[in-house]
Formats: structure tokens, C-alpha cells, sequence
């Protein structure tokens, strides 16, 4: 049941396979303006390094935002293209709880606000635990000013993610540990939950891999263009 992985949502560009004992092969790099020209060849690569070809492959998850607008689409049209290829379905999985994952793994952080600046004084925002290894959602995703933050319990946090630029905004409305903004979302992450995704059977059809947003002017310029 081995999944590839891909991962362009901010500036880093990374790629994984999840094997079905667990194991995780990734390949990361720091990249930014560069995910078009490094993903494809990273995946040729990646399943060289995994013994694999594309017919052995059960899955292609991707990371579908939010995130930075080129490179959600980046991640969101290969997964598609390569899931049309090679005839395989698709799991759409958030950057945000991505990162979270990420997050846990290379710090240990249990309780974690994702966030990733937006652009416009505006940040993607949402809150994770760890649940049975995994990070899960305690609010919806979100698009909100940096002075008008969801609310939270007293209960401190730990902030990562670019978004983290506005730190001053952040504490005077949250209780927080630490302020963490040169953590980027992980394939390697990526594939430890879409694994999960895909044991609840939320794979979806090729045609299904569109990006999220969370900026409706963006999609209503993309509509106004076609």
C-alpha cells in the first residue's frame, strides 16, 4: 500500500512514500520559486531510491492548502496529472495539519497553532493536538487578520509557520510557549496522515485534486480568467 507524498504549500518542496510497514522514505529541500522545476524529478528519484514504479503505488496525496497560491496549485496539478497517468485516486491533505505533524515529529509539540502569512495583513490559522499520533483539528481553518486571532483556551501553545511574523499580535491575544516561523510542512508528514486518510476511505477521483485556498477573491479571479 505503499503513497507518494507532495508537498509545495510554502517555500520548501518536498516529496515521500509511505510503505506499508509505516516506514517513510523523503526527499526536502528549501526552495522557494523553484517546487516546478525540483518535484517531478525529486519523485523519479524517490521511487528509484523505494525500489518502486508507479504501478505498485496505491495512492498520490498531496498538500492542498492553504498555503502560498502558486504553490498549492504546484502540488494540487501534479497530483492530479500524475493520478490521471498512472490510474490511481488522490488524498487531499491540509498543509496546515501537516505542519502541524511536522511539528511533532522534529519537536515533540503536542498542542500547535499552524500558520502561514497570507499575504494582505491576513493569516491562515488553525489548531491542532495530538491525538493517537496524530494531529488533529480543534478549530476550522481559517482566514483572519492577525489582530482578530480565533479564540483559545488559557492553555499555552506552540505558534509555527511563517505566519509567526506577527508576533506581537499573537501574544497579546494567546498564551504561547514559543513562536517557531523556519518550520515548513513535511512530506514526510504528509504520508503519515494520508495513510490514515486512506484506511477511512477518503480517497477521491483524479479530477478531485483542486487546491484550497481559503481566499475567495482568488478564486473568483481564476473564474474570471476562464
Amino acid at each position: 500500500m505503499p503513497i507518494l507524498a507532495l508537498e509545495t504549500a510554502t517555500e520548501a518542496c518536498s516529496v515521500a512514500i509511505i510503505l506499508d510497514d509505516g516506514q517513510v522514505l523523503s526527499h526536502y529541500e528549501y526552495s522557494p520559486r523553484l517546487q516546478t522545476q525540483l518535484l517531478l524529478p525529486m519523485v523519479d528519484e524517490l521511487l528509484a531510491e523505494a525500489g518502486l514504479t508507479a504501478s505498485q503505488l496505491t495512492a498520490i496525496a498531496y498538500s492542498c492548502g492553504p498555503g502560498s497560491f502558486t504553490g498549492v496549485r504546484i502540488a494540487a496539478a501534479a497530483a492530479q496529472g500524475l493520478a490521471f497517468g498512472w490510474d490511481l485516486p488522490v488524498l487531499a491533505i491540509s498543509s496546515l495539519q501537516t505542519l502541524a505533524q511536522t511539528a511533532y515529529r522534529l519537536a515533540g509539540y503536542e498542542r500547535v497553532v499552524s500558520m502561514f502569512d497570507a499575504r494582505m495583513n491576513e493569516v491562515y490559522v488553525s489548531v491542532y493536538e495530538l491525538e493517537r499520533g496524530l494531529m488533529q483539528a480543534l478549530i476550522p481553518e481559517t482566514m483572519c487578520s492577525p489582530d482578530k486571532l480565533p479564540e483559545l483556551s488559557a492553555e499555552p501553545c506552540y505558534v509555527v509557520g511563517n505566519g509567526g511574523i506577527y508576533a506581537d499580535a499573537i501574544q497579546r491575544q494567546w498564551t504561547v510557549k514559543a513562536i517557531q516561523t523556519d518550520m515548513y510542512p513535511h512530506a514526510y508528514d504528509l504520508a503519515v496522515l494520508a495513510q490514515a486518510a486512506w484506511q477511512k476511505g477518503r480517497a477521491q477521483a483524479p479530477e478531485l485534486a483542486l487546491p484550497v485556498y481559503l481566499r475567495d477573491s482568488i478564486w473568483q479571479k481564476l473564474a474570471n480568467k476562464s
